[in-house]
C-alpha cells in the first residue's frame, strides 16, 4: 500500500557512538636511593618485608686498592624501603673478621632478610630458623608497596638486571647477588643458581722434623647459573659459570646496563632501620635501700646507691697553705720628731703659688695663665722614714717622760 500511495519509508537512523580508551601511562619506577652502609660486627636480627627486592643494579669496581681489602656492597638493603648498599672496599675490622653476604628467603609470601655483616672468627652464618616469629616491617611514608616475591620458598637473590619486577632467583646460603649481574633478564620463573664449587689446596712442608701446613682456598670460586628458554626475555636458554667472588663476578659485562647511582652523602648509614636496632644492654641492678617516706633528697639518693660504693662523708674543710690575711710585721718603735725636725719638713713642703688680684677678679684660674694649659700636678711628697728611739738599758724600766729642750738622762745600768 505504500508502494501504490507513492510513500517511501527510510529505515531509523542508527546511533553511533564514539568510545575513547584512555591512553596506557607507563608508571615511572621510583627513583633509586643509593646510600654507604656502616656493617654491624656480629650477625644482625633478621627483619620480615612485604615484598621482594627490585632486580639487581650494575656496579662495576674499581681496583682493589691493597692487599686484604674486601668488597661490600652492592645489594639491596631495608630501610622503610628497599634501597642500594653501594659497594665500596674496606678492610677487615679486626684480624680474622669475614665478610658475610646479605641473605634472602621467600617465607611465607613475605622476604626475610639479614643485612651483610662482619663475622668474627670462627663464627658461622645462622640462618634464621622455621619457627621464629617476625612482624613485618612498616615502610617510609610515601613509599608505594612493590610486588610479593615470585617464585619457590626458600633462600634467594634478586632476579638480573631488567628483570619483571617481583621475581627471585633461589640460589645457596652465602651466594652474592652480582653473580646474576651478567644474566639476561627474566620474564618468568626457572632461573636458579646451582651450589657453589670450593677448591682447596693443602701444602704440607717437612724440614728439619717440622711439619708447616697451609690451608689456601684458592678465589676460583665458580657457581653455575641456568635458565630454561621460558625464563628469559630474549627466548633462549642461559648456562654460565660465575666468579662467587663479589667483585669479580660484579666485573663481568652486564646484558642489561641499569647502572646504579653514587650515594649522594659519603657518611654511612647503620645497617638496620631505627626500629629494628638491637635493644640496649642492660645495666647490672642497684640495690636499693627502702627510706621513711618524705626523706630528704639526700637520703633518697644514698639509698639507691650500690653497696660496694658507700656514702662519702662530708669532708673538712682543708687547712689554708697561706694564710688567708698576710701577718703583719711588727713595726719598731717611733720618736717623736724635735722641733727642729719638724721645722726642716715644713721647710721643704711645696708652697702655694700666690694668686694675682686682676685674674681672681675676671674669674681666672691662675694656673691656665701659662701656655693655655694647666700646670703639670707637683709630686707628692714621699714621708721620710722615722729613726727608732734608742732602747733604753733595762727592760724592766720604762723611759721617763722627758720635756722638751732637756738633756737625755744617763743610764744608771751597766755603765
Amino acid at each position: 500500500m505504500s508502494l501504490i500511495a507513492g510513500c517511501v519509508v527510510q529505515p531509523p537512523a542508527t546511533a553511533v557512538r564514539t568510545v575513547v580508551q584512555p591512553a596506557h601511562v607507563a608508571v615511572a619506577a621510583p627513583p633509586v636511593v643509593s646510600v654507604y652502609v656502616d656493617p654491624p660486627l656480629y650477625q644482625p636480627p633478621a627483619i620480615a618485608v612485604a615484598w621482594a627486592p627490585p632486580p639487581m643494579l650494575v656496579e662495576v669496581p674499581p681496583p682493589s686498592p691493597f692487599v686484604g681489602a674486601v668488597w661490600t656492597g652492592g645489594y639491596w638493603t631495608w630501610h622503610g624501603n628497599w634501597v642500594w648498599a653501594a659497594g665500596r672496599w674496606s678492610a677487615p675490622p679486626q684480624p680474622g673478621y669475614a665478610w658475610v653476604q646479605p641473605y634472602y628467603e621467600h617465607r611465607d609470601n613475605v622476604v626475610v632478610f639479614v643485612a651483610g655483616h662482619w663475622s668474627p672468627p670462627g663464627v658461622a652464618f645462622v640462618p634464621p630458623p622455621l619457627g621464629l616469629s617476625l612482624a613485618v616491617s612498616i615502610a617510609a611514608a610515601g613509599v608505594v608497596a612493590g610486588i610479593a616475591p615470585i617464585g619457590p620458598p626458600g633462600v634467594f637473590v634478586p632476579a638480573p638486571p631488567g628483570s619483571r619486577p617481583g621475581l627471585i632467583v633461589p640460589a645457596p646460603i652465602g651466594t652474592p647477588p652480582a653473580v646474576v649481574v651478567s644474566a639476561p633478564p627474566v620474564t618468568n620463573v626457572g632461573m636458579r643458581v646451582q651450589n657453589t664449587t670450593i677448591n682447596n689446596v693443602t701444602n704440607n712442608t717437612t724440614v728439619n722434623n717440622i711439619t708447616n701446613v697451609t690451608n689456601i682456598t684458592n678465589n676460583n670460586q665458580t657457581v653455575k647459573v641456568v635458565a630454561p628458554a621460558s625464563a628469559t626475555a630474549n627466548g633462549r636458554p642461559f648456562e654460565a659459570a660465575i666468579p662467587a667472588s663479589a667483585h669479580l663476578a660484579a666485573a663481568l659485562p652486564p646484558v642489561v646496563h641499569s647502572m646504579a647511582p653514587v650515594p649522594a652523602s659519603p657518611k654511612p648509614i647503620a645497617a638496620l632501620p631505627a626500629d629494628r636496632q638491637p635493644p640496649p644492654v642492660a645495666r647490672p641492678a642497684e640495690a636499693v635501700r627502702p627510706t621513711a617516706p618524705g626523706a630528704p633528697a639526700a637520703q633518697q639518693t644514698a639509698a639507691v646507691r650500690p653497696p660496694s660504693q658507700p656514702p662519702s662523708a662530708p669532708r673538712a674543710r682543708p687547712e689554708p697553705l697561706m694564710s688567708e690575711a698576710p701577718a703583719r710585721r711588727p713595726e719598731a718603735a717611733m720618736a717623736s720628731p724635735t722641733p727642729a725636725q719638724a721645722h726642716a719638713e715644713m721647710s721643704q713642703q711645696p708652697k702655694p703659688a700666690a694668686v694675682e688680684p686682676h685674674r681672681m677678679a675676671r674669674g681666672e684660674d691662675p694656673r691656665m695663665a701659662h701656655e693655655g694649659r694647666p700646670p703639670r700636678p707637683a709630686p707628692a711628697p714621699v714621708p721620710r722614714p722615722r729613726p727608732p728611739a734608742p732602747p733604753h738599758g733595762h727592760p724592766e724600766h720604762p723611759p721617763a717622760p722627758h720635756e722638751r729642750g732637756a738633756p737625755p738622762h744617763k743610764k744608771e745600768h751597766g755603765q
